[in-house]
């Protein structure tokens, strides 16, 4: 059936005929995208006008139908609401109010999402003035029906103000953009964006349009229509496939609606949405500054123009680089830059730029994208210092490195660079993109420039620790190889490139060691000794680890990760010193574990002590800005001593997922006791931290933990009836958990590597399951990453030694089974 014939079966049937013709135009497969919504927007407008038409008799005098907003520019997604004016000149408000119940009630009848409004030419004009918002819909105003002359007048009226108002009205747009943008996000980087709200979202597409309609500036045209067309080609899909009026593209439906658009995955629908969006975003940057050195143009008076000579002064162009120039508050190219002879010129004026906290110009940027050749390989040494230079700039480095990606500069400069561009990163933990964490990483990295000894190879090593994320297989170990012909191109010498192939590789190293592998092993210490090979690349790995965790989010850093990767580091340091590694001694107890321990054995029961634990910053001056205000809390040690039993793993940490505490790391171990007294007390020493509201009292621990021990606490019972009293919402489907056998990770214990979703009482049940297997646990390192439970326990035999292979290898399946059912 053609579109004429959809139109016809409309305007015969009625309201019922339009709900049909509507139903079959969007169940066709064989249109989609603008197509589609066009032809929806006529559908649509051809049964408005006979509504209006049998409400008027065919003559529509003094009264119009107008649709304004989205509908007005003819973009109907599936379930998008009708904005509709109905428009009328005050000669008959009686008959104009019994026309909209005619036009209004169909409508909601048929279940449609309708905005309205009634008003004279001087209301609308009027209420454009009060409400921005109105004002920017009736720029799209489209006339449906009746009296066109009303609304060419209205259209003529609201244009015309909308221009001569510009100077006050743009800053208020801007401001409104900058408001929802700090409300929603940057749509470029979010997991679950709403893509009409999200900055660089369909709304700021909306505000982009207003601004040129105001002719006081325009946005850059190239690619932006596409993306606004594939925004909202994702929209219809989302609405089509969620039945629903949504702009949220929630996680759930992302395969669907990636399905429905003919796409591989939600992955590359995602990149697809972030592309958009950042073409969007920085259209929305350059368009926003052109208007805003406009407006600082004209509001220089004409008494000073005079003043100053009768016309407008030429702004000043300071020297930045050679051929870069400043003016008007940007980097620009000098009149004498030659790009087509000069290959190094984009790097020079990025790092210009960047060192001047400037943009740089949309037109300089563009030009040379189109004359500058590439550079030799190697590079020679003036671009790959422009580079380190433009990496080393701290914040103003983003800004310039966004322009460079708009006109394809940074994949000419890094072919490699294009797997990562614009890729999600599936994992809550994240806060942006592979590519933009990775230059977020060299803007941390840049503040620790004076802590190494080659800030340079700590500045690339940040730029390129991920880049292998575009590789399938272990993303540390592709990006050793990308980061070997990288650093080879960019001209790096032999024993740099092997420095920065180790850094990627090793990246991760230090953060995951410290957090889930016993410190005072000396397999621990030896085996990141080996890895890292020389005390200067330790120190670059160092500042990598902190950076590459502060660029991550909130949750990857915090003063008691950096405390446990402070302490690996001077550990390894030392053996690279080549200071012995002894085998660890029994620490002897301190006084007060010795006054648990008595106390416990007299008792013939639990003790325990609660001790708040606080660290600031060690290096202030390099510190993240939000850490520095004051000292953050590492947790609460929590000292128990209970008499050697079974069971005890389990209890404690059931009591303490009872209570809400998430357990940082756990250290277990048996005190022989003084004075020649017979038996062991087992001593715990934890650090654990409320999950939110205040620590409980220690004597309401203890007294749980005692029911717990002799059996009369079901814990298990306890947490399954929270659980159901306060079920966690149904969320993406994680990853199935995975148990593995760490090798030669130590000789004095075996370790066994959980990897779940972290979720209540964890811990309990994979104590639980450990006391069942018959193991003893020496200690637990414990470390969530978001929603990822990462934990190693040491474990030995009843005698205190490793488990053999394959009883190691069956307490792992045991517990993978376990969580898996």
């Amino acid at each position: 059936m053609t579109s004429t014939d959809v139109t016809k079966e409309a305007e015969d049937s009625g309201p019922g005929g339009y709900a049909a013709a509507r139903l079959r135009l969007l169940t066709e497969g064989a249109r989609s995208g603008p197509p589609r919504r066009s032809a929806l927007a006529g559908l649509t407008d051809d049964w408005l006008s006979g509504l209006f038409d049998a409400g008027t008799g065919g003559t529509g005098r003094g009264v119009s139908l107008v649709a304004v907003g989205g509908y007005g520019r003819g973009e109907l997604s599936p379930r998008s609401d009708l904005d509709l004016l109905l428009l009328h000149d005050g000669s008959d408000d009686k008959a104009v109010a019994a026309l909209a119940d005619r036009l209004w009630y169909p409508v909601w009848d048929l279940g449609l999402d309708l905005d309205h409004s009634v008003r004279t030419p001087a209301q609308a004009r009027k209420t454009a003035g009060e409400d921005l918002k109105v004002q920017l819909g009736l720029l799209d105003a489209r006339h449906l029906a009746g009296d066109l002359g009303l609304t060419a007048s209205l259209r003529t009226t609201v244009l015309a103000d909308w221009r001569n108002q510009a100077p006050k009205r743009l800053p208020e747009l801007r401001e409104l953009c900058a408001e929802r943008a700090e409300r929603q996000g940057e749509l470029q980087f979010l997991l679950e964006p709403d893509l009409k709200e999200a900055r660089g979202g369909l709304r700021d597409a909306t505000a982009l349009r207003a601004v040129a309609a105001s002719w006081l500036a325009d946005a850059p045209r190239e690619g932006l229509a596409d993306a606004r067309r594939r925004l909202l080609d994702v929209r219809d899909a989302l609405h089509l496939t969620t039945g629903r009026a949504t702009d949220r593209l929630a996680l759930q439906e992302q395969d669907q609606v990636a399905a429905e658009l003919g796409l591989l995955d939600a992955d590359t629908l995602l990149r697809q949405v972030y592309e958009a969006a950042r073409v969007i975003s920085y259209a929305g940057d350059v368009t926003w500054r052109e208007v805003g050195r406009v407006l600082r143009s004209r509001s220089v008076r004409p008494r000073l123009r005079a003043m100053l000579g009768g016309g407008k002064p030429a702004p000043e162009r300071s020297p930045l680089a050679e051929g870069v120039v400043e003016h008007d508050g940007e980097a620009v190219l000098a009149r004498t830059a030659r790009p087509e002879r000069d290959p190094v010129l984009p790097l020079r004026a990025a790092a210009a730029a960047a060192q001047a906290g400037l943009p740089l110009s949309r037109y300089a940027v563009r030009r040379l994208a189109a004359t500058t050749r590439p550079l030799p390989t190697p590079w020679p040494a003036e671009a790959r210092e422009q580079l380190v230079t433009l990496l080393g700039s701290g914040r103003p480095t983003v800004q310039v490195w966004e322009a460079l990606e708009a006109e394809g500069l940074v994949t000419r400069l890094l072919p490699d660079w294009e797997r990562v561009r614009c890729r999600p990163q599936r994992n809550a933990v994240h806060l942006w993109t592979v590519d933009r964490h990775l230059i977020e990483t060299a803007v941390r990295a840049a503040g620790f420039t004076r802590r190494v000894h080659r800030p340079d190879l700590l500045l690339v090593a940040a730029l390129l620790h991920d880049i292998g994320k575009g590789w399938p297989g272990d993303h540390s170990v592709a990006g050793e190889t990308i980061a070997r012909d990288v650093a080879a191109r960019i001209g790096f010498d032999r024993a740099d490139t092997a420095v920065l192939a180790t850094l990627v590789r090793h990246h991760l190293l230090l953060v995951e060691t410290a957090t889930r592998r016993d410190l005072d092993d000396p397999a621990t210490v030896r085996a990141v000794a080996d890895a890292v090979g020389s005390e200067h690349t330790l120190e670059l790995l160092h500042a990598l680890t902190e950076a590459d965790a502060l660029a991550t989010g909130p949750a990857a850093w915090s003063s008691w990760r950096g405390s446990l990767v402070a302490d690996l580091v001077k550990r390894v340091s030392g053996v690279l010193a080549g200071d012995p590694l002894e085998e660890p001694e029994a620490a002897a107890p301190t006084a007060e574990q010795e006054r648990l321990a008595v106390e416990a054995f007299r008792t013939r029961g639990p003790v325990l002590a609660l001790r708040a634990q606080t660290e600031p910053p060690a290096d202030p001056a390099s510190a993240d800005p939000a850490a520095v205000a004051g000292p953050e809390p590492l947790g609460v040690e929590l000292l128990i001593a209970v008499p050697d039993q079974e069971g005890v793993l389990p209890a404690v940490a059931g009591v303490l997922a009872m209570h809400r505490l998430t357990v940082r790391t756990a250290e277990l171990r048996s005190l022989p006791l003084p004075d020649g007294v017979e038996g062991s007390v087992l001593l715990l020493d934890w650090r654990v931290a409320a999950e939110y509201g205040s620590l409980p009292q220690a004597a309401r621990l203890r007294a749980d933990l005692v029911r717990a021990l002799d059996g009369s606490l079901d814990i298990a019972a306890r947490l399954a009836e929270r659980d159901a009293a306060h079920p966690r919402r149904r969320g993406v489907e994680p990853p199935p958990p995975r148990v593995t056998v760490a090798p030669a990770a130590s000789r004095l214990a075996t370790v066994i590597e959980v990897r779940a979703q972290d979720a209540p009482g964890l811990l309990f049940r994979l104590g639980r399951a450990l006391e069942a297997a018959g193991v003893r646990v020496r200690s637990a390192h414990v470390s969530t990453l978001g929603a990822n439970a990462v934990d190693a326990f040491y474990v030995t035999r009843g005698e205190g030694v490793p488990l053999p292979g394959e009883a190691a290898a069956s307490v792992a399946r045991e517990l993978e089974e376990l969580l898996r059912a």
